[in-house]
């Protein structure tokens, strides 16, 4: 019993021997960290410490009708040193095996050469950052470089050189749809539809954190990703790139043949409104912003209202013969002057003195005083209701980036000459936009379609945002419209310019318009001239209009035909538009 109490005694002793050795060593363990290690485990934690990073979303695409795109975001990459770790690094040769030594000037040589970067101009500015700050931990070494790039750098193996991801904005098709599209500048979009429709476009950033080394050298598998990015939207156009790109290359060349300050043209679906094409001449490059004036960074189809000319003619004599005012039959005389008030007399383009016309005689022939004479059935309110029903004196449906509404007089304040002027598209102001959206009413039998630019978009997460209204709007009935179709066929079958307006195989209704330009206070010797339609005339399918600002060597509306020709052309024969059956019909024009 005693030796067991014994042996039991010494074990005891033993273990507690055991456990104060162990004590002991964590305690002198203690006093190692806290006090004779402490500063250099301190700096060791700091160097070792975890570094914030974003991660960036890629910006949506905006991609035509047929999925083209038309802008995108690619990556790119800002190339980056923490200064205070660069220094000579030792580096295993893969030929060879040997351990080689890395100095700073190579290794910034060899970046340099990949980036085509100043090496000298790198170590400069590393240096003057360091003498700035010791602890300094960013500077640029190359920003924006591209991916094959990036791999180059990284395959160096530089452990004190980082990368940062960063989306860049491209422009695949240049100029095609460039007014539209708009751009990005340095501080976000700057135009058009990129600034517009940036809450679908945008992408929304995630953040993460990796830890780094003594060394400055980051750790493999410490990022954390404490929030995922979010990708913009996909935004989807209702044009076609290639109907697109044909119309700025027709106005171009015409434009500058005629010498021309500006021009438009606008295609438009006649069934759902949807613009195939809104083209500006002079436009915008998107990836050369720099190398175009300010007035051709949007969109004239939207922002430059105008006095249209006797385009507006067919919303006229469609009011007309709605309002059951007067019938394509019916007999005037379009006297030689037409006086208003003041001295203001209306004329002709061409004198023909007192002529006997029917009603579609005098729009056939854009009759001023014709129209003048037949404006007296109508009053003021109903001139102005029509005219706002049609869609002038407001925005369209597209709300484009600084759209102008255009401007209609306000029928209690309008003097009687405006009043009457106005009808014949001068005393009032259009964009090329709705001037086509009043041929689009009359090809659709009477209907306004909300003219649509955009069909919706797309985010990642498969919903679908910015739907466009599809509700359209009766203006007229369908008698009086396709009465003035049955007139404007005339325009394309017996006019003066029945030669440039022609399509083999197809039936075209369409109309002309010249219209003074009101400058410095009166009006002078310039001239906008525009030429509007559409085709099949049996079957409307497309809206043409072609308006050229100011030309110099050609001042009709003839100089607008042989564009308007060659892009409805081009229309007809993109979308594959079965040619008409029949020919248009013989209406009596003069009695």
């Amino acid at each position: 019993m005693v030796t067991a109490d014994r042996r039991t005694r010494r074990r005891l002793a033993a273990w507690m021997l055991v456990l104060a050795i162990v004590l002991s060593s964590f305690v002198v363990r203690l006093v190692d960290i806290q006090v004779v290690r402490a500063a250099e485990l301190a700096e060791e934690a700091e160097a070792r410490r975890s570094i914030p990073i974003t991660i960036q979303g890629a910006r949506g695409d905006i991609v035509d009708a047929s999925g083209v795109v038309l802008a995108d975001s690619v990556f790119r990459y800002d190339i980056t040193v923490s200064p205070r770790f660069v220094k000579d690094f030792r580096q295993t040769d893969e030929a060879t095996g040997e351990r080689l030594t890395v100095t700073v000037d190579q290794a910034l040589a060899s970046v340099a050469a990949i980036v085509e970067g100043d090496a000298a101009a790198m170590r400069a500015e590393i240096d003057a950052q360091l003498a700035e700050n010791p602890q300094d931990d960013h500077a640029y070494l190359a920003r924006r470089v591209t991916p094959e790039q990036y791999q180059a750098v990284r395959a160096l193996g530089i452990p004190w050189v980082y990368d940062d991801r960063i989306p860049a904005r491209t422009y695949p098709n240049g100029q095609i749809a460039g007014n539209l599209v708009g751009f990005l500048g340095t501080d976000g979009p700057q135009t058009g539809l990129e600034f517009r429709l940036n809450d679908c476009l945008e992408a929304t950033d995630g953040s993460a954190t990796f830890e780094r080394g003594a060394d400055g050298v980051r750790l493999p598998g410490t990022t954390v990703v404490s929030q995922e990015s979010v990708d913009g939207g996909t935004l989807h156009l209702t044009i076609d790139a290639d109907v697109q790109w044909f119309a700025q290359q027709a106005i171009a060349e015409q434009g500058s043949t005629i010498g021309a300050e500006w021009a438009t043209a606008v295609v438009v679906r006649v069934a759902d409104g949807h613009i195939i094409a809104a083209a500006d001449w002079p436009t915008v490059d998107p990836n050369d912003v720099n190398g175009t004036a300010p007035d051709n960074l949007g969109s004239r189809v939207f922002t430059w209202p105008y006095e249209p000319g006797s385009t507006m003619k067919s919303a006229t004599f469609a009011a007309l013969l709605d309002s059951g005012a007067a019938s394509l039959t019916d007999r005037i005389i379009a006297p030689q002057r037409y006086p208003t008030i003041d001295g203001f007399v209306i004329v002709d383009a061409v004198d023909t003195g007192d002529t006997r016309y029917t009603v579609a005689g005098a729009l056939m022939n854009s009759s001023n005083t014709g129209t003048s004479v037949l404006s007296e059935r109508l009053s003021l309110q109903q001139r102005y209701d029509y005219l706002t029903r049609f869609g002038f004196g407001d925005q369209t449906a597209v709300d484009f980036l600084g759209e102008e509404p255009g401007r209609v007089p306000d029928p209690t304040t309008v003097d009687a000459h405006n009043a009457i002027v106005q009808l014949f598209g001068q005393g009032m102001l259009a964009t090329s936009a709705q001037v086509a959206s009043l041929y689009q009413t009359l090809a659709n039998d009477g209907v306004r379609e909300p003219l649509t630019l955009v069909t919706g978009c797309t985010h990642p997460d498969g919903t679908v945002t910015h739907e466009p209204p599809t509700e359209g709007t009766r203006v007229v009935s369908e008698r009086a419209a396709r009465g003035v179709t049955s007139v404007l066929e005339q325009v394309a079958t017996r006019s003066y310019l029945s030669s440039l307006l022609t399509i083999p195989g197809y039936r075209v209704a369409a109309k002309t318009g010249t219209a003074e330009v009101f400058e410095n206070g009166r009006y002078g010797a310039n001239r906008i001239v525009t030429v509007a339609g559409y085709a099949p005339a049996d079957d409307p399918q497309y809206v043409v209009v072609v308006t050229y600002g100011k030309p110099t060597t050609m001042k009709v509306s003839a100089a607008a035909a042989p564009t308007f020709r060659s892009i409805m052309t081009q229309v007809l024969k993109t979308f594959r538009v079965p040619p008409s059956s029949g020919s248009a019909p013989d209406i009596a024009l003069t009695w």
